[in-house]
């Protein structure tokens, strides 16, 4: 019978791979493109209606639905300067930022590929992304910088008084940079379409690798740990 005996033993451990403060920004931040992206098609396309037939308007939908907007947008630029300060300087992100010479060696793209391709296995990474991951980051939180600042730019014509006044001169030529107001206003919903996008093939992914991959990928962004395999 010892012929079949698998003799590998196969030891699982705990690896602390997200900290605290990137969890709870990553939350955060879906939470704000939800809202944002609801009050935004609203703002767009009202597709709900107060109450026509009650006297005086006294719901005022579209005003509350700018409102919510306004104020989850600010909570948007403000997770994601917070996440580019956690990336820089956080100890806790080293994971994060090795994750860019996993991404410029050939050799980790093609077992990377190999993986998706259900013909090899996963790659050993230097960081906590790998390099297909890193590339849709990186487009991701481009968008995210462009969708904050068309947002600034779409929010000085809409409120002069505060920061708006104070930007007001500082991104107008950024405003005639882009093509005037009616462009900006259409790269702004072009970038929300990116996020839309994104979302599925993002949770497809994560769900993949948590099941094909057996890593615990899904529950690393709730608990912060992932399971890693150590034959010995």
């Amino acid at each position: 019978m010892d012929h079949l005996v698998n003799k590998d033993i196969i030891m699982i451990k705990k690896h602390y791979e997200f900290s605290l403060w990137l969890r709870l920004t990553h939350w955060v931040r879906v939470l704000a493109i939800i809202i944002l992206t609801f009050t935004g098609f609203y703002i767009a396309v009202p597709f709900i209606s107060a109450g026509l037939n009650q006297g005086e308007p006294t719901n005022y939908l579209n005003a509350l639905m700018r409102s919510w907007h306004t104020i989850f947008g600010f909570v948007l630029i403000c997770i994601t300067l917070g996440k580019f300060y956690l990336f820089i300087f956080d100890k806790q992100s080293k994971g994060e930022r090795a994750s860019f010479w996993d991404f410029i060696n050939p050799i980790v793209w093609f077992k990377q590929i190999k993986y998706y391709l259900l013909i090899g296995k996963h790659a050993h990474l230097k960081g906590v992304y790998n390099p297909l991951q890193f590339m849709a980051y990186t487009g991701v939180y481009g968008a995210l910088i462009v969708i904050c600042i068309t947002g600034l730019i779409l929010d000085i014509h809409v409120y002069h008084e505060g920061l708006a006044a104070l930007l007001y001169d500082v991104l107008r030529p950024l405003e005639a940079m882009l093509g005037g107001l009616a462009m900006v206003r259409e790269i702004h919903h072009i970038c929300m379409w990116v996020f839309i996008i994104f979302l599925p093939i993002h949770i497809y992914l994560v769900i993949f690798n948590s099941v094909y991959g057996k890593s615990g990928a899904m529950d690393s962004i709730v608990s912060g740990y992932k399971w890693e395999e150590d034959k010995k």
